[in-house]
């Protein structure tokens, strides 16, 4: 295969750059003026797109539709949202461009972020660090005797790609019960899945939910008044999938009534969420901002995952984490 021109659009570390270099010395690089600040943040459009071969990042949306060349897009996120829409499903298939994402850069922190969340709210982690009392008082008592393992309870995930399906693994170590939610069940899945005629008994079945799910035209505003009220009394909530698939209205109502006893959240709508949001002083709400897929190296761990989708693209073989 020639020489691929390829768009990044990341700004990275010294240490990812080199390593981008070097795993694509055979090719050209083409940088932005003002390359983007976060994995999560949005590419601007850029005339040198329409020149390249290969986008590595958040590339504009109007940037590729204009693109003549494009034939790979490899997206920075493990989320995809902007472009999982109709249209752009089909200007890719229409115009043969192969889309994948990097779901395997973030699945393991992602998983144990939620396993975090879980394991403090077991072990009523903040009640415990805000409490400052002798053993044997009553408060002391108190923390001690509420403190559980998890061991017996039951998790419902909601949405099971590769960060339910690491999450699962990781809960196997606890003798919980794990069920999965997925739209369509498709044979695969090592764990009890339920579908949408399913979701409303597990839901009432869950001490645990756990969403995980995308953002998309099908999933905003997915857990609504009615499925908060749908849960087991004071069940756990943990989002950290997108903010805009809870309806937040909703979910402060379900922590202010009881029905919840306590929501973990590494997303919301919009982040952050702004100053004096009634979800920032609920006593059972504790928030994250949107670091879940965080870990040391991320940059480079990114970089290494895009040069092997590289290799294979140039070989022809199957793309990792491909999603059109």
């Amino acid at each position: 295969m020639d020489a691929l021109r390829i768009y990044v659009d990341l700004a990275m570390p010294p240490e990812a750059l080199e390593l981008l270099r070097a795993g694509t010395i055979r090719h050209e690089l083409v940088f932005p003026t003002k390359p983007i600040s976060s994995v999560l943040a949005k590419g601007e459009p850029d005339p040198q797109f329409t020149t390249v071969d290969v986008g590595f990042g958040q590339p504009d949306l109007e940037a590729i539709r204009e693109s003549q060349r494009l034939r790979w897009v490899h997206i920075s996120s493990a989320g995809i949202t902007r472009y999982d829409t109709a249209e752009f499903r089909e200007l890719a298939k229409t115009r043969g461009i192969a889309v994948s994402n990097s779901s395997d850069v973030y699945n393991e922190a992602c998983a144990v972020h939620a396993l975090s969340f879980m394991l403090a709210q077991a072990r009523k982690l903040p009640l415990g660090l805000r409490t400052r009392a002798a053993n044997g008082t009553p408060e002391w008592l108190a923390v001690r005797s509420s403190s559980g393992t998890l061991r017996d309870e039951t998790v419902l995930l909601v949405g099971y790609g590769a960060i339910g399906r690491r999450l699962a693994e990781l809960l196997d170590a606890f003798d919980v019960k794990i069920i999965a939610y997925r739209r369509q069940a498709r044979g695969d899945e090592n764990v009890p899945v339920v579908t949408a005629e399913g979701l409303a008994t597990a839901l009432a079945a869950a001490d645990h939910v756990v969403n995980i799910l995308p953002e998309s035209e099908d999933t905003r505003g997915f857990f609504d008044g009615a499925r908060f009220a749908s849960m087991k009394p004071g069940a756990t909530f943990y989002n950290i999938g997108r903010g805009a698939t809870v309806h937040q209205d909703a979910l402060l109502a379900s922590l202010r009534s009881g029905r919840l006893g306590a929501a973990w959240l590494d997303v919301t709508e919009p982040e952050p969420l702004p100053e004096g949001h009634p979800l920032w002083a609920e006593p059972n709400c504790f928030i994250t901002p949107h670091v879940a897929g965080g870990h040391t190296g991320e940059a480079k761990t990114l970089v290494r995952h895009f040069l092997k989708n590289l290799e294979r693209f140039v070989r022809h073989e199957p793309l990792l984490d491909r999603v059109m």
